[in-house]
């Protein structure tokens, strides 16, 4: 795939990883860590306030917040967006995700969310939620979508209504802040607002099984960019096995090898 054949730049900072080491009782301030190194880092436009991420059919998909809110395809050899959606400035756009030959968009506080054709970006219709729209991802037959708490709704494609509700737990307490999503066979992996880390959620039980603390890779990228802001923006690839994160105004996107699979 073009992405994973670009050259590996260096930035000096080698190669980047992180192996926890073990401990006997884990709590959220304390907890599980899981093991990653980065394989790759490509561009990411610095002016993107990412608010969604994906890999779709060999394509990365972006969608972003604040001012003309846009859903676009990443170039990414340059990491600039082809913007194929613009919304109108009173939508703060959030995630996508893609599923049945459409893409589905949340927005913020305007608690409205949009359904597009994926080969013409023609918009299909819209849909309303009661709270506020954060992340958006999808388990092969329902949306999943987070709201900033620590419970995530499963929507039905075809009434997109909830249909289930999971509430996200680390050794018994509530994990909250839920923001960007990415589902990965039978798990979500979640953004965590205002924190470096992304948990790693059974889409069954809600328990967190551990985390990734990416607090060296935001130390990095505010080292090339001053004005980097929080991390948000998970993409899985699948013939890779790779997981790939970035931020709002991030200027990298770095490819992950975890060193435990995410399906097992």
């Amino acid at each position: 795939m073009k992405f994973l054949q670009l050259s590996i730049l260096s930035l000096s900072l080698g190669i980047i990883s992180c192996t926890p080491s073990k401990k006997d009782k884990y709590s959220l301030a304390n907890p599980e860590l899981i093991s990653y190194k980065v394989e790759q880092t490509m561009p990411h436009d610095s002016t993107a306030y990412t608010q969604g991420l994906l890999v779709h059919k060999g394509k990365i998909y972006e969608s972003t917040g604040r001012e003309a809110s846009w859903i676009g395809i990443v170039d990414p050899s340059t990491g600039k967006p082809d913007k194929k959606i613009i919304l109108d400035d009173k939508f703060f756009g959030e995630g996508i995700t893609i599923l049945n030959n459409k893409i589905y968009q949340l927005t913020w506080q305007q608690k409205v969310g949009f359904v597009y054709d994926l080969e013409t970006f023609e918009q299909l219709r819209e849909f309303k939620y009661n709270n506020e729209g954060w992340g958006l991802t999808h388990d092969g037959k329902n949306l999943i979508m987070s709201d900033g708490s620590n419970s995530l709704s499963f929507l039905d494609t075809a009434s997109l209504t909830p249909i289930k509700k999971l509430n996200v737990t680390y050794k018994g307490v509530a994990v909250s802040s839920l923001n960007e999503l990415e589902y990965v066979d039978g798990y979500i992996w979640a953004n965590i607002y205002l924190k470096d880390q992304i948990a790693k959620i059974d889409a069954n039980t809600g328990e967190v099984q551990g985390f990734l603390d990416l607090s060296d890779l935001t130390y990095r990228t505010r080292l090339l960019n001053p004005d980097a802001d929080v991390l948000n923006g998970i993409a899985w690839h699948e013939s890779t096995k790779s997981l790939l994160v970035t931020g709002k105004l991030w200027p990298l996107i770095y490819v992950l090898k975890l060193t435990a699979n995410p399906e097992n």
